[in-house]
């Protein structure tokens, strides 16, 4: 039997792996585990993205809250990163976000944080998946006045709006900004805080209708973005995903700035201010090689996780580090939030453009990005774990390991929920890279299948 809960909380379509019954168990379950050691009420905060399926969902959990006895504070439409924020301020026993972050919009997702804002560790998520394959036993259900209450809370995205405003020292009126909000969660919070800072704001894909979140928009289809930040002249371009926990920019040329160089930049002003705690950025296996030489050419250590921002997070909290996070854009500044959060990413990028006086162009050439070729192998899922049993595999990747030491690298890793072997290989040579990790794939496939 598989795990419920994958790397970021539970999810599936909609009404049919992700069904209003589950939701309903998730409350109830979620709501006891995360408050059986306190004596009070508890009390449980819950928002969603844009997503058709949001209300019913919401609605199903807040019911299965209630039902075991904990209020609920529905804040509605906000990012990932809002109500991590407003759980650890509201006091509250624990946060839930109904949200499939970058998804297409059928499918949707819950995922748990903690009285502090934090994901929850696996033993905690596992808890709660033993309740509801128990069938709740050992939960009592009240009733009367034991019966919990929902309250409506819109003004909350106002307080996330201020908290992040307050999180950079700087004014934005020299800055031309084109936003694309992915028709999601962000669509009234990251224009509305980026507007207050005095930013000239060409908002686009903020319309969203419960069906074209992330629909060729946001941060995983960036070209509309890229061409309107030339046609407008603008200093830079804003890319948000579904949920706006991750975050990618375009420089004022049309080019993209992925994460790591989003965290070179940062991470290289924040230690020549003296703000890089431990001179340490905390990132994953899969970074850009450019990300580790730019590392070791400016003093500043970075660390590598396996993929997933909870484990950035978690290695964050070990060593006392303040900046980690994805290429793909999940970055978190744990001195103003407990989780990747865009808006505060996108305002930390825009800071050093203002306070250098360079242009994004300029500061991204802080790293130069390896070309990358990423092919996959499908094999057995209970043999995948297993590829450098196989002498020929084993062989194969020692070859090309000898072969681009020093100018590239070969990263293999088994996929954390299919049944596939990931290749990766970075080296300054496009075509043989991906000629190299093809041969690769392949080889791996045919082996172990």
């Amino acid at each position: 039997m598989s795990r419920m809960f994958g790397t970021d909380g539970v999810r599936g379509v909609a009404n049919d792996e992700l069904t209003p019954l589950l939701a309903m168990q998730l409350g109830q379950a979620g709501a006891y585990v995360l408050s059986k050691e306190n004596n009070h009420k508890p009390t449980i905060m819950v928002g969603c993205d844009t997503r058709i399926s949001g209300d019913m969902l919401a609605s199903a959990l807040m019911a299965g809250a209630c039902s075991v006895g904990a209020n609920v504070v529905n804040v509605g439409v906000l990012p990932t990163p809002a109500v991590a924020y407003l759980t650890k301020k509201y006091r509250v026993d624990a946060g839930v976000v109904i949200s499939a972050s970058h998804n297409p919009m059928e499918f949707n997702g819950i995922k748990f944080f903690d009285g502090n804002g934090f994901k929850l560790p696996d033993a905690m998520e596992d808890e709660i998946e033993a309740l509801i394959r128990n069938n709740m036993e050992g939960i009592k259900m009240p009733t009367g006045a034991g019966v919990g209450k929902i309250k409506n809370r819109p003004d909350a995205k106002e307080e996330y709006i201020n908290h992040n405003i307050h999180c950079v020292d700087v004014h934005l009126d020299s800055l031309k900004v084109v936003m694309d909000c992915a028709e999601g969660a962000s669509s009234y919070t990251s224009v509305e805080a980026i507007k207050q800072l005095g930013a000239t704001v060409i908002p686009i894909h903020t319309n969203p209708d419960g069906t074209n979140i992330n629909a060729n928009c946001g941060s995983t289809h960036m070209e509309e973005l890229m061409g309107r930040v030339v046609t407008e002249k603008a200093d830079i371009g804003l890319a948000f995903d579904g949920d706006a926990d991750r975050f990618l920019a375009v420089d004022e040329n049309g080019n993209m700035v992925d994460g790591d160089q989003i965290m070179a930049i940062i991470g290289k002003f924040m230690k020549d201010n003296g703000k890089l705690k431990k001179d340490t950025i905390v990132a994953t296996v899969m970074s850009n090689l450019g990300f580790f030489k730019m590392g070791e050419r400016e003093g500043i250590q970075i660390d590598k996780t396996k993929v997933g921002d909870r484990y950035v997070l978690e290695h964050m909290k070990e060593i006392g580090a303040n900046l980690g996070g994805e290429q793909s854009g999940h970055i978190i500044f744990l001195d103003d939030n407990t989780t990747g959060d865009g808006l505060l990413s996108a305002l930390h990028l825009m800071e050093v453009m203002v306070k250098t006086g360079k242009k994004l162009s300029e500061l991204a050439g802080v790293m130069e990005v390896m070309p990358q070729a990423l092919f996959n192998a499908t094999v057995p899922n209970h043999k995948k774990d297993q590829y450098m049993e196989y002498p020929e595999i084993a062989q194969a990747i020692e070859d090309l390991n000898k072969k681009f030491a020093g100018d590239g690298r070969v990263l293999i890793r088994p996929s954390g929920t299919e049944p596939l072997v990931r290749v990766m290989i970075e080296g300054k040579d496009q075509k043989m890279i991906e000629d190299e990790a093809k041969k690769l794939a392949e080889l791996i496939q045919n082996v172990m299948l």
